[in-house]
């Protein structure tokens, strides 16, 4: 059994490109009312135009880093009120930088790491959060990693910042009990998207590498997954989804065609 998500407002982070630009694809697609938040507003606008005329929904776009605390708690503040009750909180926005020793890291990719991936998603789910426990109702939904369960070798920074992920999301099911609220994590393993070239810096050669010899997932396997959350009843909920590709085992796993 799944719930009809048609007219429920949704933001979600992160999503000009990749898995939160898939997740604005499916729920636009089940009749959604989306937010859109990202740095690159030009390629929100442009995502929004096209998911308004394929699927006739309500889109808002707007330019955010979630890493500024106070941009964030301004922009949710001032919403509009045809748009404040926000019903399903998506946290996209995320990114790895480098994938050296601890001792060869840059500390530039940590702090941007941490602050994204951490700090990013407490403080747009803090400013979301609020009003569904008042409302008594609402869902956010983590977009997690493999890299919040297991670590690999020059991971040290993103897996860590993607353990505290997990231990956010299991930690926030316990401060919501009661309220009607559910959270859950979608953790993917190797997905084709735009990760590997964000970091390793712009490297499409080393970036490609990361994928050869095998069918990786896709932005849009991941927003299936999200979408499966959201649709369960509500005296269920998906704590926590680990999706890999058949290829992929474990982080450190992987099977390649030669």
């Amino acid at each position: 059994m799944s719930i009809d998500l048609k007219g429920k407002t949704v933001l979600i982070t992160g999503a000009s490109s990749g898995i939160g630009a898939a997740c604005a694809e499916v729920f636009a697609g089940a009749g959604c009312r989306l937010i859109l938040a990202a740095r690159r507003l030009d390629r929100l606008d442009d995502s929004a135009a096209r998911l308004r005329e394929e699927h006739a929904c309500e889109v808002l776009t707007t330019a955010l880093d979630v890493r500024d605390r106070p941009a964030v708690d301004a922009w949710v503040e001032g919403f509009d009120p045809a748009w404040t009750g926000i019903d399903i909180l998506v946290n996209s926005a995320g990114l790895a930088r480098g994938l050296s020793t601890l001792w060869e890291g840059d500390i530039n990719d940590w702090e941007e790491m941490i602050d994204t991936n951490v700090k990013g998603l407490l403080w747009v789910t803090r400013a979301v959060l609020r009003g569904m426990v008042a409302r008594g109702s609402g869902h956010v939904i983590n977009i997690g990693s493999i890299a919040g369960h297991e670590t690999y070798p020059g991971g040290n920074v993103y897996c860590a910042s993607k353990h505290a992920v997990t231990a956010i999301g299991r930690a926030l099911n316990i401060d919501v009990l009661g309220t009607g609220v559910r959270v859950s994590s979608v953790d993917p393993g190797l997905v084709d998207t735009e990760f590997s070239v964000v970091r390793f810096h712009g490297d499409r050669k080393r970036a490609d590498s990361v994928y050869t010899g095998l069918e990786p997932l896709h932005g849009r396997d991941v927003a299936d997954a999200v979408l499966f959350c959201a649709t369960r009843p509500p005296h269920a909920n998906v704590r926590e989804m680990v999706l890999m590709p058949s290829a992929q085992a474990a982080a450190v796993h992987v099977h390649r065609k030669s």
